[in-house]
């Protein structure tokens, strides 16, 4: 009996049993060149947090390297950022002029427009988009009118839409309302239609949930609100109204769809993608931030590794747009 052979042909009988995904793996311009998904800086819009009436950057100490950025001192910050690379900003004011309604957000020389107006002629190049809510701007630090302890939704409403399209006067790109009222998309549209502004975007954060990770948010921005949200942010154990939230602001007419937060809720933005077309994006929000920071701090992982598995999960689920903490990292240090 030849047993070379014999070898040879179990063998070949052998590799043909399985297939060898290890071919396409074995150096790392072939896995560079097979890569499914990529993150880009296109890819990234950056929040940051904006205070009137102070002369220090003040550190968020639930987010480290994120601050609150004084507003005398945002044009020259967000020179800074376009010059890095970030390419879309969200911003988020923290007033000091609270009031039952948020009524200095739809100001025309309010906060909100003071700091759209200010970073748009600072990079007029980048994408400005105005977070268009009421808990940053409200004594009580809920999203909109508050009677007997709930959300007045039509009322909040009519002040969304003042709100945004103060924002639009004032230069935003993109407006962004965030306070998840019923029917709000189709009252803003209606609203920037009339007021001249049939060609800005809404992006409109649709899937928003009633989530535990907002914590550190909600320090950086001085919005902890009196009770919880529960009422009119999903619940979190819901996938099926979270999608239907997004189906609803589709069809009122929002640009680009949002799924807030992200890495719990990879499913409903998967969901989303295969039964939409419109642009999707996923929000990496505080609490995710300060988790994968602290544990780095600890030693507990490589933050760096961390950053770019935790984003290629987003674009592997289907955003098309990532906002992100990281963002000013990533443009500063690449993705390795």
């Amino acid at each position: 009996m030849n047993f070379s052979s014999h070898a040879s042909k179990e063998s070949d009988a052998s590799s043909q049993q399985f297939r060898r995904f290890h071919r396409l793996r074995s150096s790392p311009q072939l896995r560079d060149l097979m890569r499914e998904n990529t993150v880009t800086m296109n890819d990234l819009i950056y929040p940051i947090f904006v205070e009137e009436e102070i002369d220090r950057f003040v550190p968020i100490e639930a987010m480290p390297g994120i601050f609150r950025i004084p507003e005398r001192r945002l044009a020259r910050e967000v020179k800074a950022l376009a010059k890095e690379g970030i390419k879309a900003l969200m911003l988020f004011g923290v007033s000091h002029h609270k009031d039952h309604t948020g009524s200095d957000s739809w100001a025309a020389n309010g906060l909100l427009s003071r700091m759209v107006r200010c970073a748009k002629n600072a990079a007029p190049e980048m994408v400005i988009i105005a977070d268009c809510c009421f808990c940053g701007y409200t004594s009580h630090g809920h999203c909109g009118v508050l009677h007997c302890d709930l959300i007045d939704n039509d009322l909040t409403l009519q002040n969304l839409t003042s709100q945004t399209i103060a924002a639009a006067n004032a230069g935003a790109d993109i407006v962004a309302p965030s306070a998840m009222m019923d029917g709000q998309v189709t009252a803003i549209r209606r609203g920037l239609d009339e007021a001249g502004f049939t060609n800005l975007p809404i992006m409109a954060y649709s899937s928003k949930f009633a989530s535990g990770f907002y914590g550190p948010f909600r320090a950086a921005a001085d919005c902890e609100p009196k009770g919880d949200r529960n009422t009119y942010q999903v619940d979190p154990l819901n996938g099926r109204e979270a999608l239907n939230e997004s189906f609803a602001d589709e069809q009122e007419g929002a640009d680009i769809l949002m799924v807030k937060p992200g890495l719990c809720y990879l499913d409903v933005l998967a969901r989303l993608r295969d039964q939409s077309n419109t642009p999707i994006a996923a929000y990496q929000v505080s609490g995710e931030y300060a988790m994968i920071k602290f544990a780095a701090k600890a030693g507990a992982i490589d933050e760096h590794r961390l950053i770019r598995e935790t984003l290629g999960a987003f674009k592997r689920a289907g955003a098309d747009l990532i906002l992100t903490y990281f963002a000013r990292d990533i443009a500063r240090n690449g993705f390795a």
